[in-house]
């Protein structure tokens, strides 16, 4: 249904239809690869909305989780993944990552993920996942606390100081497993260890067993908008050894997905 059909209504689509949530898809719709941030204007010029009902669109929106602002400027978030596969198909990452993912996971013989931050969480949205992991139960539009993971302390280590301050303020952190970062000051520090080293390693604070390592996927302009990782089970591997072979395996397979990220962009 094409933007401008928002503004028709059951004359042209008969008496079942409910012109609002026509509307809100358009202001979803509005949203596009080339238009991924944009103002009420904005909005209310590509749907054919006037105004104000652009503005009640996007802050019920908003309030539901599925659009982000800051005051100004609206942007789609990953909890649009609730409504289906339809929004994954709509995104190039992870499809552009998936078969990078496939190598990795193929070559380590170990589970390889893409996930992106949504608030406090992280949220996968691209999977290659290995027989040898099957105790853990993840999927696609799986999520996880951000702090407890590998993923999670890349994604949170690519935001501003003043957002990371935002989100710390809100932050209520729960012991997962013996080894859970234990205090903000604590994880603060762990977030800055990654913002210094460039990747993450996580042992054991998602699930007792469980070690993750992580690098960020970065767009053109250099802002992290995603994190890969592989995870292995403790038994099999060390730190030492995750830093020194998964590690670099996880850094290429990231400037690779970036490559094409960017070359999908440039055409």
């Amino acid at each position: 249904m094409p933007e401008a059909a928002a503004a028709g209504g059951r004359e042209e689509y008969g008496p079942h239809f409910v012109q609002s949530v026509a509307r809100a898809l358009s202001v979803m719709r509005s949203f596009t690869a080339d238009r991924r941030s944009q103002t009420l204007t904005e909005v209310a010029r590509a749907t054919g909305l006037d105004r104000a009902t652009a503005r009640r669109l996007l802050l019920t929106l908003a309030d539901l989780g599925y659009v982000a602002h800051d005051g100004r400027v609206f942007e789609l978030t990953p909890r649009t993944l609730e409504l289906g596969y339809a929004y994954l198909s709509s995104m190039s990452l992870p499809e552009l990552a998936q078969p990078h993912l496939e190598t990795l996971a193929r070559e380590l013989n170990e589970t390889a993920a893409l996930a992106v931050l949504d608030g406090e969480e992280i949220v996968y949205v691209a999977l290659v996942q290995s027989a040898r992991l099957m105790a853990v139960k993840i999927g696609i539009g799986t999520r996880f606390d951000a702090y407890t993971t590998s993923m999670g302390r890349v994604l949170l280590a690519g935001l501003s100081d003043e957002a990371l301050d935002e989100r710390f303020a809100r932050l209520r952190l729960k012991r997962r497993t013996d080894r859970t970062v234990g205090s903000p000051r604590a994880l603060r520090q762990e977030i800055d260890k990654v913002r210094e080293q460039g990747w993450s390693l996580v042992d054991s604070e998602l699930e007792e067993g469980l070690r993750g390592a992580a690098a960020p996927v970065r767009d053109r302009s250099g802002r992290v908008v995603a994190a890969a990782n592989v995870s292995v089970h403790t038994g099999r591997t060390t730190p030492e050894l995750v830093e020194r072979d998964y590690v670099p395996m996880i850094l290429r397979t990231v400037r690779l997905i970036e490559a094409d990220l960017v070359g999908s962009v440039a055409r």
